[in-house]
């Protein structure tokens, strides 16, 4: 069974440096059927990434048999409300896993956790948690003892601020998915025409290239590779406009020790919210 987990956020909403836009439905069907064919489980989605849940409802196929995870995002509805709203969408009758989609609506309100497990003890869900963005925020749930059996966190080879805090919770029992293999992308943008907010980033990408040259590996097989390879890391989230970058992707999956470590000085320009 394959690591990787198809994120599906492309199909809701433009997303991404270097992103294509949206595909079509036909398109969605062929990268859903590709991805099952290459061992890929999992999908990965949210009622907040445009029309996702109901592109992947139209969409997908029983025989396919994915894993679905979806997100709780802030607003106002219920969270039961919204969950049997993603499962209509969806066109299935439980998820494999769902996840508090922003924090703060942890922070401010810890008792909507409850209605996380009245989800799962009902049988609806497998399993809980939240999808984060920094290690405080893990922290503070762990600090309150609010049980969770899964989360979600950004992770590759320029960012790993959250490796400790993985390593505790997956020893645990914990289900840990990263995201940001790629750093949206901004590992495959041309060294010589970022934008004046990245250039200290681009003597890292340079790094990053030479390492490249010296193993003969590509840019996506170090990315990739580097998160699959970790042992505390259980799902790793791709993202795709098409069918040829799935297979490219599928296709990057090795068996090569990926001995690399670069220290990122200037930390906020890891986070995307910071590009512009």
């Amino acid at each position: 069974m394959s690591k990787l987990v198809l994120g599906t956020v492309q199909f809701g909403l433009q997303y991404g440096v270097n992103s294509a836009g949206r595909p079509s439905e036909d398109v969605v069907r062929s990268i859903l059927a590709e991805a099952s064919k290459g061992g890929i489980t999992t999908l990965d989605t949210s009622s907040a990434y445009g029309n996702s849940e109901e592109i992947l409802g139209k969409c997908s196929t029983p025989e396919e048999g994915f894993k679905i995870v979806s997100k709780y995002p802030k607003g106002k509805t219920p969270v039961g409300e919204m969950f049997n709203g993603s499962l209509n969408r969806l066109k299935v009758k439980n998820l494999y896993g769902y996840l508090l989609h922003h924090f703060e609506v942890y922070k401010n309100n810890p008792k909507v956790w409850d209605e996380f497990h009245a989800l799962k003890e009902a049988g609806k869900v497998q399993k809980i948690g939240f999808s984060l963005y920094t290690p405080e925020e893990l922290q503070f749930i762990l600090d309150n003892k609010s049980p969770f059996d899964l989360i979600q966190v950004p992770f590759n080879i320029f960012d790993k601020k959250f490796l400790p805090l993985m390593m505790e919770v997956h020893k645990k029992g914990v289900e840990v998915h990263v995201r940001s293999t790629f750093l949206q992308g901004l590992f495959f943008k041309d060294r010589n025409a970022l934008p004046e907010r990245l250039l200290p980033m681009k003597k890292y990408l340079l790094q990053l290239d030479e390492f490249s040259k010296k193993t003969g590996l590509s840019i996506s097989e170090i990315a990739l590779n580097y998160n699959l390879q970790n042992p505390y890391i259980d799902g790793v989230l791709i993202g795709v406009d098409n069918v040829v970058q799935l297979k490219s992707n599928l296709a990057s999956v090795k068996n090569v020790p990926i001995d690399i470590e670069i220290e990122v000085k200037e930390q906020e320009l890891l986070n995307p919210v910071n590009w512009n």
